[in-house]
């Protein structure tokens, strides 16, 4: 394995593969997800899905092909997008009369379709999900985290007034904020992104963003109040309680794959993939030792342990395999399992096992009366110690003593020079988009976010010295 300070992207492309996630494919910037990075997935989707039915949301689908006039209605959106448009011209031998786009996101679709659903005041609110693909064609690909074509959920939403809308808008980032941190272990910080950076036709956005090992940062997930743009672009109007006609307020909201790649780069150690526990496929294996075949008692002891964890829900896998037990530990290490049970001869005659969490050094032993309560008990730890990790880790690259440019330019510089990870910045902002677009000119650093709750307030702004407006997240992004 190559080593994370060494090459983090290496060692990112290489722990994928080892765990056996994901393969290239002939398409570039699309990839084939294998059973193990699929279900990872889905068992994000199964919280994720849970939380937005559990709030009145019902799941939809949209067509993926989108004609290019729908694109037009909203200025901003196609302007937008309009660089990561794949089209359709052609069908069945002939020219289309009007180019096809291959969905970026479902916005306009949506929005006719919206036209025609809604009239009334007793049609709202439309609270609707959809789990799909999209494609935004893009020019540097990295698995998981940005690919051509990609999976992930977007909500659509129509209401009656601002009010009701800007309520959803939050409550779905809430949602975010408690799947990533509570079910992903990473945590976040969430706030609402500046103008330049906000989703193409929204009124404000708001987002999470999270840290990776590297220091780099991931949006991991946002939520829109679109206000009348789209309503007033495809006339979306529902007659009011006096009898009027108005414009609906809606917004969107998504979180993707990049979730994926996004628990690999925060979790992962230089052995490869650790996995939370919540989203793990495998949760436990369980591996015999010593000369297992000829003691049948041993099997038979796993057997039990197997039946007892699969009763209670827990995704365990019993390894019977030849392979020497060297090799399984090793593979299921690079698996990111997150807990590993290991019984033998001498164990058996000590009624006990060996257990080994994948984020910690030292194994150690659990009474076999007791190791199935012992298991659920560590696989309960493990995540909320797996997220403690993450947090301590982001507090320790986290800055908050830059106030200039040249500050920032050094800071990058030292840590350039020390092998170091240059982390976050949190930084003062005017509110002028020449400052914002000069520190990413002369540093990448790019605003995540103006986080509602910062950790200290700063009083001048990064770009010109003059006094801030607002205190924002800057980091290298990808």
């Amino acid at each position: 394995m190559s080593k994370q300070q060494e090459d983090f992207s290496k060692w990112y492309i290489e722990t994928i593969q080892k765990a056996d996630l994901m393969d290239y494919t002939p398409v570039r910037g699309c990839i084939a997800f294998k059973p193990d990075g699929y279900e990872i997935w889905e068992h994000i989707q199964e919280e994720m899905d849970r939380r937005f039915k559990e709030t009145g949301h019902r799941n939809a689908y949209f067509p993926m092909l989108i004609p290019e006039s729908f694109f037009q209605k909203e200025k901003d959106h196609i302007e937008g997008f309009s660089p990561e448009l794949p089209w359709v011209t052609e069908a069945a031998g002939e020219q289309l009369e009007e180019r096809l786009a291959l969905r970026p996101t479902s916005e306009t679709m949506i929005g006719h379709l919206y036209s025609n659903w809604i009239k009334s005041y007793r049609d709202l609110p439309v609270l609707i999900n959809q789990w799909a693909n999209v494609f935004r064609w893009e020019k540097k690909t990295l698995p998981f985290i940005r690919t051509s074509e990609f999976l992930w959920q977007e909500g659509h939403t129509a209401h009656v007034d601002e009010e009701d809308a800007r309520k959803e808008t939050m409550q779905m980032l809430d949602i975010y904020k408690e799947v990533v941190e509570q079910v992903l272990a990473i945590p976040v910080y969430d706030g609402q992104k500046t103008p330049s950076e906000r989703f193409a036709g929204a009124v404000d956005t708001y987002s999470i963003e999270a840290m990776m090992k590297n220091g780099k940062a991931v949006q991991a997930g946002t939520s829109h109040y679109l206000g009348t743009k789209f309503a007033e672009a495809f006339n979306i109007k529902y007659l009011n309680k006096a009898n009027q006609h108005e414009y609906v307020h809606t917004t969107s909201w998504g979180t993707s794959t990049r979730l994926i790649g996004s628990v690999i780069m925060v979790h992962g150690d230089e052995q490869g993939l650790i996995l939370p526990p919540r989203i793990a496929p495998t949760q436990v294996v369980l591996i015999p030792v010593g000369p297992w075949k000829k003691n049948p008692q041993i099997m038979e002891h796993l057997d039990e342990i197997f039946a007892a964890l699969k009763a209670k829900g827990i995704r365990v896998r019993l390894d019977d395999s030849d392979q020497s037990p060297g090799f399984k530990f090793n593979e299921w290490e690079l698996k990111g399992v997150p807990v590993r049970v290991e019984l033998g001869p001498r164990d058996l005659e000590n009624n006990q096992a060996l257990m080994k969490a994948r984020d910690e050094e030292d194994k150690r032993t659990i009474d076999l009366a007791t190791i199935v309560t012992a298991i659920e008990e560590e696989l309960t730890t493990m995540q909320t110690r797996l997220l403690e990790k993450a947090r301590q880790f982001r507090e320790a690259n986290a800055h908050t003593t830059i106030d200039t440019l040249p500050q920032l330019q050094q800071h990058i510089e030292t840590a350039k020079e020390n092998s170091s990870i240059p982390g976050w910045v949190l930084a003062g902002w005017c509110g002028e988009d020449a400052c914002e677009e000069k520190v990413k000119e002369e540093t990448k650093y790019t605003s995540r976010n103006i986080p509602f709750n910062p950790p200290t307030t700063k009083t001048t702004c990064i770009g010109c010295g003059n006094k801030a407006k607002h205190t924002v997240w800057f980091a290298q992004a990808y």
